[in-house]
């Protein structure tokens, strides 16, 4: 059994040495357009002063009438050297600015892309996370559906025979700390066993107009499984749960006829907060979601219970990506992959940064 823990922060560090380094980059580069915008500032304020001295020596050049001819030639040059000086200077400026700002841009530009990038990796990290989980649940209700004192209880309903049903499956859950419950269903939809009659109450109840129940009926044989959307089950305290199902087959072989169903609660709300609490993000604003295909909170890192919330995510036919939404968030998603035999139903983590 694979339990649910919480995503390793192995390339946490990556994640913060980058933000580190484009921090750094955007510092310096900021801290040379300063020094380039002084600099510039004192050749003009230099070329000024040399403008002023070339119109004194104007004027006092014609003052001296005849004789100071030839010293307001190199007055005039002197002249022209500054405001060449200072047309240079100006370009100078503008065009440093104008290419720092360009760069200060870019990293700004790179850093949110390495942010939702890393925000896109963290969530698949969490819908892995719980795809891999989710398939050992796969395999526990098709491996359970086998056991003989479930097929015998399915074939021969009397009181001995499920009351050591029930006992088998008290004894599972004892083991399989996962599950809020496990039931044995006639194909009426009548629960006949469960592991916890002590703390739930089922006698007499039916399950057969539930989703999962109906589509269990119809399982080709005992390979197959049904694996149901989390919902909240009223029979369990309406806690939150993920039900998988199996059919009970004749003498516990794949290909015979199904008499009976076995149903198996995932206790979906703890595991569920492990997975998404566990998921290392930046700064308290930040929220990781598990969604349905149907874009429902399944699973939310921040303390509440928004079940059943629905978020809007600008898919665009994408699998996964980011992208920053109109109030400024950053908003990251990814499909589910699924895992070996369990192809998932659909669902997507989440991260959104901001507000």
């Amino acid at each position: 059994m694979v339990p649910a823990v919480p995503p390793a922060a192995a390339n946490e560090g990556d994640d913060t040495d980058a933000a580190d380094i484009s921090a750094l980059i955007a510092r310096l580069t900021s801290e040379v357009n300063e020094i380039a915008c002084e600099k510039t500032g004192a050749i003009q304020h230099i070329t000024n002063q040399m403008k002023m001295l070339a119109l004194n020596a104007l004027i006092e050049s014609s003052r001296a009438g005849p004789q100071g001819a030839g010293f307001a030639v190199v007055a005039q040059e002197v002249r022209n050297v500054g405001q060449q000086v200072e047309t240079i200077a100006r370009d100078l400026e503008s065009q440093l600015t104008a290419r720092t700002g360009s760069l200060m841009a870019s990293i700004k530009e790179m850093t949110e892309r390495a942010r939702g990038e890393r925000m896109v990796d963290l969530a698949l990290n969490a819908i892995e996370l719980i795809d891999r989980n989710l398939y050992e649940r796969t395999c526990d209700v098709r491996w359970w559906a086998t056991d003989s004192a479930v097929v015998d209880g399915a074939a021969h309903p009397d009181d001995e025979t499920l009351t050591h049903v029930s006992e088998r499956l008290a004894v599972i859950l004892g083991a399989y700390t996962v599950y809020l419950d496990l039931w044995l269903c006639d194909m009426q939809g009548n629960v006949i066993a469960s592991g916890r009659g002590g703390r739930f109450d089922l006698h007499g109840q039916n399950v057969a107009d539930t989703a999962w129940f109906r589509d269990a009926r119809s399982l080709r044989s005992g390979n197959d499984y049904v694996a149901g959307d989390v919902e909240r089950q009223p029979l369990l305290g309406n806690a939150q749960v993920a039900t998988y199902c199996a059919s009970v087959r004749e003498g516990g072989k794949a290909n015979s006829r199904a008499i009976g169903v076995l149903a198996i609660h995932f206790n979906w709300e703890a595991q569920a907060r492990a997975i998404v609490g566990g998921v290392r993000v930046d700064d308290d604003k930040t929220r990781v979601l598990l969604v349905d295909s149907n874009l429902r909170v399944i699973a939310a890192s921040d303390g509440q219970d928004p079940f059943g919330e629905r978020i809007s995510l600008a898919l665009n036919g994408r699998t996964n990506g980011f992208y920053q939404d109109r109030s400024g968030r950053l908003i990251a998603f990814h499909a589910t992959p699924g895992y070996e035999t369990y192809k998932g139903l659909g669902w997507y983590g989440v991260i959104i940064r901001g507000n």
